[in-house]
Order: structure tokens, then sequence, then C-alpha cells
């Protein structure tokens, strides 16, 4: 991003300071307003490598200020600065969620808001619906073109991610399926679930996680995924392991973990902050 950009950018944030960090209201360049939040390290005695921020991505139905996803942020911040932030449709974000599509505008605006901050090294680690955001994000903005858009990423973790779109195999995804495509489901996911919802079907259909998984590349990849996922079979993790390029990309199967933020172990986020901190380490700024 060049430097006007980063101004420009930064005038269209607007902050304030909460008791956990410190907040912004970020425009994304299709003009909707997104929540986030910064919180510095917890711990300075775990010396995160210089200029690295983990930006946490949620899972359908979550926000910045649901009780998982501050539980995560508070494990990453143990490490290193976190930004969170409320997808649009999802807290007190504008907009209405497109269930993955144009979430991809939302990460990019929270990642150049930390790269605003000062911070050289982002990493991105998305849930769910958030881990198929992470991996199109930087199949969009890689960092060879960093300097034109100051959006990409330098590590990417996609946990409990869709490798494809439509997937109906399971009937928590059914039931998923009925909230985002039925009046009276998005009537439910509006009212009882927070989270509005757009009830207008994909056109063009985006690129696949599957599809994106090849452009990654080098920048580093972990996929992590749960043998007791009610959501995603193990054929998801697989395909996008096998779509990635391999040596760049690692995988994860963990026994015993279900889906997402809401499942996630304090153990496994911690091996996961290890993981982004070792690649950041070994990388050049």
């Amino acid at each position: 991003m060049t430097s006007r950009a980063a101004a420009d950018f930064a005038r269209s944030c607007v902050p304030s300071i909460t008791s956990s960090g410190r907040r912004a209201s970020l425009l994304t360049e299709d003009g909707v307003r997104i929540e986030a939040e910064y919180a510095p390290a917890a711990d300075t005695s775990h010396a995160a490598p210089d200029g690295l921020v983990v930006v946490l991505a949620h899972g359908f139905t979550g926000s910045l200020d649901r009780p998982a996803l501050r539980r995560a942020a508070a494990a990453f911040a143990q490490y290193s600065p976190v930004i969170t932030f409320s997808f649009r449709g999802h807290g007190r974000s504008g907009g209405r969620s497109t269930v993955g599509d144009r979430e991809v505008l939302d990460l990019a605006a929270a990642v150049r808001w930390a790269r605003t901050l000062g911070h050289t090294r982002v990493a991105t680690v998305g849930f769910s619906m958030g881990g198929s955001v992470v991996v199109r994000h930087a199949a969009q903005y890689p960092a060879a073109h960093k300097g034109r858009t100051g959006a990409h990423t330098d590590m990417v973790v996609a946990v409990s991610a869709p490798a494809r779109w439509y997937y109906r195999g399971t009937a928590a995804m059914r039931r998923l399926h009925w909230v985002v495509e039925r009046p009276l489901g998005r009537l439910v996911g509006r009212l009882g679930l927070r989270t509005r919802i757009h009830g207008i079907a994909w056109d063009p259909v985006p690129l696949s996680p599957t599809e994106a998984a090849p452009l990654i590349a080098p920048t580093p990849l972990l996929i992590v995924h749960g043998d007791r996922d009610a959501y995603f079979p193990l054929d998801h993790p697989r395909a996008l392991a096998a779509a990635a390029a391999p040596a760049s990309t690692d995988l994860w199967i963990e026994p015993g973990y279900g889906h997402a933020e809401n499942a996630a172990a304090p153990e496994l986020l911690e091996r996961i902050a290890g993981w982004i901190r070792q690649r950041a380490s070994a990388a050049p700024q």
C-alpha cells in the first residue's frame, strides 16, 4: 500500500478505546462498515517476532463479541497482538452476510488496518466460513501485490474450513442451507442467530477454497480439522491440502476435535500460535 493509500484508509477508520483494546469502524472496498478491535499482546514475556499480528476471522453467526472468538483471541494474545472483527451482517457490522463471498473484502479491510498500525507480518486465522475466507483472501490478495493493496497476508491458517460450496452431506449443513436459502430461515437467522443474511444467490459463484488453495503459494498455509467435525467430514481438509502447494502447506487432523472456534481447546490454539511464530521467525521481513 502506498503512503497516501494508507493515509486514506486510516481516515476511514473511526477509532474508540474499550476496556479490552482499541475498537474501530473500518470501511470495506464496497462501502460496508465493519467493526473491529485491536488488542495488544497480553504477555510481553513471550517474545513475538517483530511486527507480527494475528487477524481472526470467525465462523458463520459469530462476531468479535461472541465468547468463543474472545477465548480464541485471548489465547493468541498471549503471544502477539490480535485483531478481531465482525463480518458483514454479524454483530455491529453493517450490510448482510453473503456467507463467504464478499466477506473477503471485510478481511482485507482488517488486514489493511493492521498494516496502518505498523505491523509488518500478518497471520490470518479463519474458522469454518472464516476458514474459507482466509484461503480465498490469500489467493485474491497475493504478496506480490503488497505495494499496491496493503491487504496481503503473510501466513494463513484455515480451521474447520469447507473445501467446496453447496455441501449438504451432513445434517448440520442441511440446517444451515435452510437458514440461508429460505425466507423463514433468514428470519430465524436475524432474530434467533443475530445474523442478517443476504437473500440473493451468488452470481457469479465465487472461487471455491479448493480452487483458491493452489494460488496461495509460497505463502505458508496450515489446514486444521477435527475428526469429529459435524459440518464437514475429513475429505474437505484432505481436498484442500491436495490442491495446495506441498512445500508450503501443513495439514493437521485433530483427534476428538469438533468444529470451529466453539470447540477449539486452548492446547490447539497454543499449537497454532506456535506454528505462526515459527513461520514468522523463519520468513524475511
